[in-house]
């Protein structure tokens, strides 16, 4: 059986200038820090980020630090953001009036479904929301254009997969072999990434034995799991 344990550094040795990456989390709930460390330390640029928002800036709930894709966004690492809700965190807006950052707002659910269609290998999803909105004129995130389809006589957005480079998620316990469950509010987008990246890695509170769990613990399954990386601190969202 593979190694799948890695560093933090390891983790992030491929990721390189103008990739795209899939971060978990929902404003700083959930988010795999010790990887955004890592990636700040390895000082890429140029990225473009998915997630639900921008975390969290330095300060917010007390805290002497950013959190989750805020500390990206507070090192300059980020070029475009494609996330469904950004008003948390006002780098993003300032970036977005000087020029330096795109952001493309997805509906929330519309994100999740996409994000999920690229993990099971969908064609795409469709969805109401956004009919006769500007959504449905504009281009999707990548540029795409949006398609109506009609189907017993409602109308639907087909919303195309959406798919990054590496996918970084938090659990709250894994095995070695990579299967995984995050506790409470940390389930978010941290479930719905795994298997939306080229590699999906993960970042764990803590590390057992495979068959030390009862498999009905696991939520996530490790064949999607690249990398599994020790001693994400506990949980403070």
């Amino acid at each position: 059986m593979k190694n799948k344990i890695i560093t933090a550094d390891e983790a992030v040795a491929g990721v390189t200038d103008g990739m795209t990456i899939m971060v978990g989390g929902f404003l700083g709930t959930g988010s795999p820090e010790i990887l955004m460390d890592a990636l700040i330390k390895k000082g890429v640029k140029n990225l473009t980020v998915i997630g639900n928002d921008g975390g969290l800036p330095d300060g917010t709930y007390g805290h002497k630090s950013a959190r989750g894709i805020g500390k990206l966004l507070e090192a300059g690492m980020v070029k475009h953001i494609i996330a469904s809700h950004v008003g948390m965190n006002p780098l993003i807006g300032e970036g977005m009036n000087d020029g330096t950052l795109q952001c493309t707002l997805v509906p929330q659910g519309t994100l999740a479904e996409k994000i999920r269609a690229s993990a099971y290998g969908l064609g795409g999803v469709l969805t109401p929301t956004g009919i006769g909105t500007p959504v449905q004129f504009e281009p999707d995130e990548l540029g795409r254009e949006k398609r109506v389809v009609e189907l017993e006589g409602k109308r639907y957005l087909l919303e195309m997969p959406l798919r990054a480079d590496y996918a970084f998620i938090r659990a709250t316990i894994a095995d070695k072999f990579g299967n995984y469950m995050c506790a409470k509010a940390t389930k978010n987008f941290n479930y719905l990434m795994a298997g939306a990246a080229d590699k999906t890695i993960i970042a764990t509170e803590k590390l057992v034995e495979i068959g030390e769990m009862d498999a009905d613990t696991w939520k996530v399954q490790g064949v999607l799991v690249d990398g599994i990386v020790e001693g994400e601190k506990k949980w403070e969202i």
